[in-house]
């Protein structure tokens, strides 16, 4: 986020697109409310479903499933083509404008209102309402990135701040919504494929000597190569690159794409460990179980979707043989050889901050006292609530023309249906500590598949009617819930339930650039199930989630 949380009242237009805030987000979007409601600010809502967002929508664009460069290259045309733009921000402060224009006389709203079912005029509408806004902020998620268009749905976001100069000041930016409480400070400790911690490039010589240096290690043992995605692992065990894999609080075998080609690839490769704090699907898979301690078990510190660092402590001892991730890792390089000398998380975060520009300035008694966001560059900084106030990472800010891609698979006779997957508030991902919660579980107990009354009716299905959701891939059986909320064509399901394990269902088709899979399109049938002696994923074993106590 270029943003801060707190600032989102200030922003008099908020336009939030691929995201369910208030039942991803619960926290974050008790601010949009409050911005709306108190302080006057008009909401944007871009989703096809109609969420509970948008009952607080001055304008809700109800889009077809993976049509969202389209979508945002005709406001951005609208903008231009109006005088909307903020002329002066873009002659001072970003490069390119000439061959965005260009590219963007293919897109008047009449032809996005083909591709993606939205009215013209309400495209120019919600064009007009964002580029006059005084302060403008836009928020996305998911629904933005788990496409195969999903880099190029960032970048058709990013002309939009840059055109009309709504990046950089209170109430404005671009601000990606992270999916867990740490996913930030994951990808900043280097949790991607491409990059040390600090987002500095493996493939550069510089970084390498860098990290070699303040590891202790010979330059040459690091790899200048990129690594694999967990998409790519799963192929390269197919094809014989992979022999070994370990997992650390993840559950492929429910959250990833296409699970029969997962559960083909764990069944396979040589090795497999699972580091986690419950038994899970893919635990069930695993060689070698670990036993990690949870949030409350251990300290350290997680950076929120806001970039703030925040300190944790343990509120209890880990259970039984289950030990913080920190020392399970260490004792396995020790025991594979090295020589890793850490007594406790302080001293882990302090070598991280000696590499690491971004939190140069932070240690473990400084955020004693409260949390900082980044950068903080050095021990006198304040920390840093919005980003770009003055220029860009780069200098100027790029604008990146893009085109509208459909998505890998469509509907067809077959298969006539969109299925698309998210969230409920009352679940979290894979389930694996949500739904050992009594309460939550007695709230959502079982999967639905969500069908607009229309396309049922067509089909003989009525509410709470077991149904048979198959895709190429393969098949589940969910309840049907009838509702407007999911547009006509369109069918949308939560991955939370490993009896209804709808990523069997999904492709593994991914992004290019950011090797992102297309969680949100894929094309399925619908029937009504004829019997059903138990709601169950089409996968081997009792997956339900009570027998793993």
């Amino acid at each position: 986020m270029t943003n801060s949380i707190r600032d989102i009242p200030r922003a008099d237009v908020l336009l939030v697109t691929g995201s369910n805030t208030t039942e991803a987000h619960p926290v974050l979007a008790l601010q949009m409310k409050k911005a709306v409601r108190l302080y006057g600010a008009k909401l944007i809502l871009i989703d096809p479903r109609r969420i509970e967002l948008a009952d607080f929508a001055y304008l809700h664009l109800r889009h077809k499933p993976g049509t969202d460069v389209a979508l945002f290259n005709a406001m951005a045309h609208a903008i231009i083509a109006h005088g909307w733009a903020n002329e002066r921000f873009i002659a001072e402060r970003t490069e390119g404008f000439a061959a965005l224009k260009e590219a963007l006389a293919e897109w008047p709203p009449e032809r996005a209102a083909v591709i993606t079912g939205v009215r013209a005029r309400d495209i120019v509408a919600a064009a007009q309402l964002y580029a006059q806004a005084n302060n403008g902020a836009i928020f996305w998620a998911m629904g933005i990135t788990q496409h195969t268009s999903g880099t190029d749905n960032v970048k058709a976001l990013s002309n939009l701040a840059l055109l009309t100069g709504h990046i950089g000041r209170p109430g404005t930016g671009l601000n990606p919504l992270r999916g867990q409480n740490n996913v930030q400070g994951a990808c900043d400790m280097g949790g991607l494929v491409n990059v040390y911690p600090g987002y500095q490039p493996v493939i550069s010589e510089e970084v390498r000597r860098k990290f070699a240096a303040g590891w202790g290690v010979p330059y040459e043992s690091l790899s200048l190569k990129v690594g694999l995605t967990v998409t790519e692992i799963m192929n390269g065990v197919l094809d014989g690159r992979i022999h070994a894999i370990y997992i650390m609080g993840e559950n492929p075998m429910l959250s990833d794409p296409n699970l029969n080609h997962v559960k083909e690839a764990l069944e396979t490769v040589d090795f497999l460990v699972v580091q986690d704090i419950f038994p899970n699907e893919t635990a069930e898979l695993a060689d070698v179980i670990l036993p990690a301690a949870s949030f409350a078990e251990k300290g350290g510190t997680f950076t929120s979707t806001e970039r703030r660092v925040q300190m944790v402590n343990p509120a209890f001892a880990p259970p039984g043989e289950a030990r913080q991730d920190w020392q399970i890792v260490v004792e396995l390089a020790n025991r594979l050889g090295h020589n890793w000398q850490y007594d406790c998380p302080a001293e882990i975060f302090a070598e991280m901050a000696t590499l690491t520009p971004q939190y140069a300035g932070m240690s473990h008694a400084r955020l004693e006292t409260g949390g900082l966001q980044w950068p903080c560059p050095t021990p006198e900084h304040p920390g840093t609530p919005i980003l770009h106030t003055s220029q860009f990472t780069r200098g100027l800010g790029l604008f990146c023309p893009v085109t509208h891609r459909p998505p890998a698979e469509e509907t067809d006779e077959e298969y006539p249906f969109i299925l698309s997957t998210g969230r409920i508030l009352f679940h979290w991902h894979g389930g694996t500590m949500s739904r050992r919660s009594p309460g939550l579980e007695a709230i959502a107990p079982e999967a639905e598949a969500e069908i607009h009354p229309t396309d049922a009716a067509q089909l003989g299905i009525v509410d709470g009617d077991w149904v048979r959701v198959a895709s190429r891939r393969g098949e589940v059986l969910a309840t049907a819930k009838l509702t407007n909320r999911s547009p006509k064509g369109t069918v949308f399901m939560t991955f939370h339930y490993a009896e209804t394990a709808v990523n069997l269902l999904t492709i593994d088709a991914v992004d290019p650039t950011a090797k992102i899979p297309e969680y949100k399109v894929c094309a399925v049938k619908i029937n009504k199930a004829p019997f059903v002696v138990a709601a169950s994923a089409v996968l081997d074993g009792d997956k339900s989630p009570t027998t793993n106590n």
